[in-house]
C-alpha cells in the first residue's frame, strides 16, 4: 500500500474564510476535541506530506510491508532515520502547539488526538494526548514485543556506526532524511537489547499498517463525548483521521477545520479557515480570554 497522494473532491466544500468568528463561537462553548496533523508542526521546522511544500512530491515514506520484508528495507530506514533524529529531536513546540495547550488549560479543549509522531503537543504542555500514529520517541521489538527509548537506541546506533556521516539538508515528516543507496549500504543495525536478537521498529504506524484497535476506540469515545471537533493542520487524506470527522458529522457534532488548503473532510465541516496555524490559534486564544 502506497501513501494516499490525493483524493477526488466531492464537489461539496466547507465555507472557506480567513476569519475565526465561527470557530471562536463554537470553541467558546467548550468540550472541543482537537484532531491535529502535520501542518501544525511545519512552523517547528518539520515539513508536512501534502502541503504546498509537502514531501510526498519528492519522497515516499517507509511502508509497513517494506520495513517487514527485508533487512535491506530496515537498514535503509534506520540509516535515514538515524541521521534525521538529531534534527527531529531538536524541534520545539510552536505557537500553535502552545495555543492548543492553553485552550486545554482554560477548559475549552477536552481532548487532543494527533496524527503527528513528534511529541510536540506534550512538550507544549498538553495532557492526555492520544498519539494516533504512535511516537518516534519509542521503539518496539517485532519479536519479543518489548518497548524502549529511542534515545537509548540512538546511543547504540552511534556506537555501532562511529564513522557514519552524511550531509542532512532537510528532514521528512516521519523523521528520516533522503540518502543515496551507497551511503546506506554499510550501516549496521543493532538487535533488541531485551531479547538479544529481535528486529527493532519505531513505535509508529507506517503507511499500510493499522492503528491499534484500542487506540481507535479511545478516539471514538472522545469524539462521541465532544461538543465539536477542531481539525488543525491536516488534509485528512488518510482514513485514520478522516473517520473521526465522518463520525462527528454523522452524529451531528460540528466539525471546524483550520488548514492551509483544501481537505478531504471539507464536505463534513461547518467552516474551514485557511490561515497559518500559529497566528490563527494565537488569535483564537486571545479572543477566548486565554
Amino acid at each position: 500500500m502506497r501513501p494516499t497522494l490525493s483524493w477526488t473532491p466531492t464537489g461539496v466544500s466547507a465555507p472557506c474564510t480567513t476569519e475565526l468568528t465561527e470557530v471562536a463561537r463554537v470553541v467558546g462553548d467548550g468540550g472541543v476535541v482537537v484532531l491535529s496533523g502535520a501542518g501544525l508542526s511545519t512552523e517547528s521546522g518539520i515539513p508536512d506530506y501534502r502541503g504546498a511544500d509537502g514531501t510526498l512530491t519528492r519522497h515516499l515514506p517507509m511502508t509497513h510491508q517494506e520495513f517487514l520484508s527485508s533487512d535491506e528495507g530496515r537498514r535503509r530506514y534506520w540509516a535515514r532515520s538515524h541521521l534525521g533524529w538529531a534534527a527531529f529531536s531538536r524541534a520545539r513546540p510552536n505557537a500553535g502547539h502552545r495555543a492548543v495547550a492553553a485552550l486545554q488549560r482554560s477548559g475549552h479543549v477536552a481532548g487532543v488526538i494527533t496524527q503527528n509522531v513528534d511529541g510536540l503537543h506534550q512538550a507544549a504542555g498538553a495532557e492526555g494526548v492520544v498519539e494516533l500514529h504512535g511516537s518516534l520517541a519509542s521503539v518496539v521489538c517485532l519479536d519479543c514485543g518489548r518497548t524502549g527509548s529511542r534515545r537509548q537506541l540512538e546511543q547504540r546506533l552511534r556506537a555501532a556506526n562511529p564513522d557514519f556521516r552524511a550531509e542532512v539538508t532537510r528532514i521528512n515528516p516521519d523523521g528520516d532524511v533522503d540518502l543515496p543507496e551507497h551511503v546506506v549500504r554499510d550501516f549496521r543495525l543493532v538487535p533488541c537489547s531485551a531479547c538479544g536478537t529481535g528486529r527493532l521498529k519505531p513505535d509508529v504506524v507506517f503507511f499500510g499498517d493499522s492503528v491499534p484497535r484500542a487506540r481507535v476506540d479511545e478516539c471514538r469515545r472522545l469524539v462521541d463525548d465532544a461538543r465539536a471537533v477542531l481539525v488543525l493542520g491536516s488534509s485528512l487524506a488518510v482514513m485514520s483521521g478522516l473517520r473521526f470527522v465522518r463520525q462527528a458529522a454523522k452524529a451531528g457534532i460540528p466539525v471546524l477545520i483550520v488548514n492551509r488548503g483544501e481537505t478531504r473532510g471539507d464536505a463534513h465541516a461547518r467552516v474551514r479557515v485557511d490561515r497559518p496555524l500559529g497566528s490563527a490559534l494565537t488569535e483564537l486564544v486571545a479572543r477566548l480570554g486565554g
